[in-house]
């Protein structure tokens, strides 16, 4: 193809290459030029244009488009009509966007102008979902090279179905296991399941023990299951842990046990009869993405998934900020608990007041927030002040408590957490971060959530009512640089929303909800 003016009495038969008016005659660019067309522009004066002058073999961007397009669409892929040098590819159904990644390179590198861009692999997709677009850059290219194109990237899209299959979810459970974990992991796992029509056949749940996790096997198998899903009381650590003996106990194998993936490290996957068999890693019982999600999709699609493939998804396999999944510190003998009571804030909404210091009951508001830490068995009373600092510590004077002041306040509640958290002994196993205006947090409350904490202590502790979260929280030592990453006037919320299994305790009353921000509410804690 060449390109460039030519005189106007030249051009029937090439592409205009901008829009021009001769006239009432309007052109837009791309529009091949016939005899009618060079005698309304010569008439309006125009006695030169650029243009694009196709060589033999060479083929226009329309049809050079729709040809690549028809090639490449495979089982699933509705293919559109040309225009501009462009076809976009959509599916016909719902399902996996699996697209052969070598063949699409290929295609892309056998001319500039043949350019063809997809969606990410293994994307789930609904019907009339854009998945490709094929787009020829000049207006014309050889067609020896939309032919090679044609022959690398024969059939490389397709859209995979969904395949319904009967799912059995086999959970461990021990002596301290809330059913509450267990229903929630049921509820959650059902919802991935739900979309590609599949369904559970049962649920069991038995003690954690390879013999007994086999004995379920055999069951679900009696009930026609053909897809296992196996949920530990812990983590799987190897493959000679319990899950996987019990898989081969029950006559299957590990194909392979971890992956690429964070969060999602911890997954098996195995295989028994030709059915799929996965381990799940914790983070499964959350609904958040993670690496059980990617080998579950792609096995609800039909495809098999080997050990390359699960060692092939580590480049993205980093799903949250890292900053959230630290490696712990190491947590000493005795794995203290510090209570971090932030008292730094203006009490902007005090009308001219200053919260923590007015009394309540006959005791300042920061003081009833350090007395219930202290009489609830916190090893550590930290006290991070800010604004009015001298007046705060005067309100906990008389209790052995430790001040930080964070001389950042005014940027927000983030760096008081960040500060109370440094100010966190090594070798604590947790901090119960605590709101100095929230009176109605009592002692008996922090000491059983302390208690919760100590028995499952890699895990976030929070105290529910009515099926509704308050406050304080205790956060576990691992979530500490997460706590200190935090910015602006935000609080940990986000952290706690994202663990997959978190410590409930239940609260006597409302008090874990009333935090004291207006003279008005400071009147009615008082009864007035």
């Amino acid at each position: 193809m060449k390109f460039g003016p030519v005189p106007t009495d030249e051009a029937a038969g090439t592409i205009l290459a901008h829009g021009l008016s001769a006239g009432s005659l309007r052109l837009k660019k791309g529009t091949r030029l016939q005899a009618e067309h060079v005698a309304a522009l010569r008439e309006a004066g125009i006695a030169e244009i650029t243009v694009a002058r196709l060589d033999a073999g060479d083929l226009g961007e329309d049809e050079a488009a729709a040809l690549l397009a028809k090639g490449a669409a495979g089982i699933g892929i509705r293919v559109d009509a040309a225009a501009t040098g462009r076809v976009n590819l959509f599916a016909e159904h719902d399902g996996m966007f699996v697209p052969d990644t070598d063949a699409i390179n290929a295609m892309n590198r056998i001319d500039p102008g043949i350019t063809i861009a997809t969606l990410p692999a293994f994307r789930k997709v609904v019907a009339g979902e854009m998945v490709a677009t094929i787009k020829i850059i000049p207006y014309a290219v050889p067609g020896e090279a939309v032919s090679r194109a044609g022959d690398a990237g024969g059939r490389c899209l397709e859209v995979r179905r969904w395949q319904s299959v009967r799912a059995a979810l086999i959970q461990t459970a021990g002596d301290g296991t809330q059913d509450k974990v267990l229903d929630k992991t049921r509820r959650v796992t059902e919802e991935r399941l739900k979309g590609s029509g599949s369904a559970l056949v049962g649920e069991w749940r038995v003690p954690h023990e390879a013999t007994a996790v086999a004995g379920a096997i055999a069951e679900a198998r009696n009930k026609n299951a053909d897809f296992f899903l196996l949920f530990g009381l812990s983590a799987i650590s190897d493959e000679d842990d319990v899950i996987p003996r019990a898989l081969r106990e029950a006559g299957g194998e590990v194909v392979h046990f971890g992956m690429p993936v964070d969060p999602g490290n911890l997954l098996m996957l195995g295989i028994l009869d030709g059915m799929p068999v996965l381990g799940a890693p914790g983070c499964a019982r959350s609904p958040r993405e993670n690496g059980f999600d990617w080998v579950l999709e792609r096995l609800l699609a039909g495809l098999t998934v080997t050990a390359n493939d699960v060692t092939g998804m580590g480049v993205g396999g980093l799903l949250m900020e890292i900053v959230s999944r630290p490696q712990p510190r190491e947590v000493g003998a005795g794995g203290g608990v510090a209570a971090i009571v932030l008292a730094a804030g203006r009490s902007s909404r005090m009308e001219g007041g200053f919260k923590l210091t007015e009394r309540l009951h006959g005791e300042t508001l920061a003081g009833h927030a350090v007395r219930a830490a202290l009489q609830g068995g916190a090893d550590e009373v930290i006290v991070v002040t800010g604004h009015r600092a001298d007046d705060v510590r005067r309100a906990v004077k008389g209790f052995n408590v430790r001040t930080v002041h964070n001389d950042s306040y005014e940027s927000g509640l983030s760096s008081s957490l960040r500060a109370g958290v440094m100010a966190v002994p090594d070798g604590f196993a947790g901090a119960l971060v605590m709101l100095s205006d929230m009176p109605g947090v009592t002692a008996p409350l922090v000491s059983s959530m302390i208690a919760t904490f100590r028995e499952a202590p890699t895990r976030v502790t929070v105290p529910v009512r009515d099926g509704r979260r308050g406050n304080p929280v205790l956060f576990p030592v691992r979530l500490f640089p997460a706590l200190s990453a935090l910015e602006g006037d935000t609080g940990a919320r986000r952290l706690v929303d994202a663990e997959s299994e978190v410590n409930e305790v239940a609260a006597a009353d409302d008090g874990i909800f009333l935090d004291i921000d207006t003279p008005a509410a400071l009147a009615a804690a008082r009864g007035e």
